[in-house]
């Protein structure tokens, strides 16, 4: 049976992607946080693993203070590091190694390809660009590596869409700001079968945006919302608010990036969910 895995496998995106090669037939083993801290066993997970993914990360969407921003930073660069020490010391390494990143990489000046290298240069997309660096060195040992930017992952049960809801069922949701930043998004099946997709299609590996090819804003997604939810969106959140409760962190919130995915659909991957009213309202019924 071949084995795939995850760190991260607790999360919304890792339970999904656990389950999903499960249905396979993948045996899924979940790296846990002190297997990382010994390069010996872990090793020893990685030898016997055809796919490792790298799901692991502190949540970005929380109050970022001092002490919080080194956790989101060494909780991704630090994992990602002891997983290829320890691809380097396995006697029998992967076939595909899957990290992730954000699309939080790019600035928010236009819509972004894989082929733009147009980076934002705060917090966030330097963390980006050091975990990917740290990603790319498993190419150095002959092991297939692809990288994700995620959009925000949309889907029942959890991630970003379980903490909008109920404001918007109670109808007093709204737009953030105007509403005019950027949203890039991913429903969740389309980002578990995109890692199918890669792992099938052997001549694939680098940097892939993983969004929805149309993406919109968050005026967009408020509407999308008020309408599968037959609920008023007349409550716009002030950005000052969103400040007072995550610092530096609301600028997740109210500083989208758009992401198109490019490689993606070049390859002949096929979207179930391109559009945020398709996406809402499949997740929401």
């Amino acid at each position: 049976m071949k084995t795939v895995s995850i760190t991260g496998s607790n999360g919304f995106v890792g339970t999904n992607l656990k389950h999903f090669f499960e249905s396979l037939g993948f045996k899924v083993v979940g790296i846990k946080r002190e297997e990382l801290k010994d390069i010996n066993k872990l090793s020893k997970i990685i030898e016997d693993s055809e796919i490792v993914i790298n799901l692991a990360g502190a949540n970005i969407i929380n109050r970022w203070s001092e002490s919080y921003k080194k956790l989101l930073y060494s909780s991704r660069i630090d994992t990602t590091k002891a997983l290829v020490d320890a691809m380097n010391t396995a006697k029998q390494k992967p076939k595909l190694f899957i990290s992730t990143s954000a699309v939080g990489i790019y600035d928010n000046s236009k819509c972004h390809t894989e082929d733009d290298a147009i980076y934002a240069e705060d917090f966030l997309a330097n963390v980006c660009k050091d975990w990917e660096y740290e990603a790319l060195e498993a190419k150095k040992l002959g092991i297939r590596t692809a990288i994700f930017r995620f959009g925000i992952v949309l889907g029942q049960g959890g991630g970003a869409l379980e903490k909008m809801l109920l404001p918007f069922k109670l109808g007093v949701g709204g737009t953030i700001g105007d509403g005019s930043q950027y949203f890039s998004y991913i429903h969740i099946e389309d980002l578990v079968n995109a890692y199918k997709f890669l792992y099938e299609n052997e001549q694939l590996d680098g940097v892939f945006n993983l969004c929805a090819p149309n993406g919109t804003t968050n005026k967009g997604l408020t509407k999308a919302l008020g309408k599968a939810l037959n609920r008023p969106t007349i409550f716009p959140v002030p950005q000052f608010v969103l400040n007072l409760i995550f610092s530096e962190g609301a600028k997740v919130l109210t500083d989208g990036q758009c992401a198109v995915p490019k490689r993606l659909v070049d390859s002949g991957f096929k979207f179930q969910f391109s559009s945020i009213e398709t996406t809402i309202k499949d997740i929401v019924e």
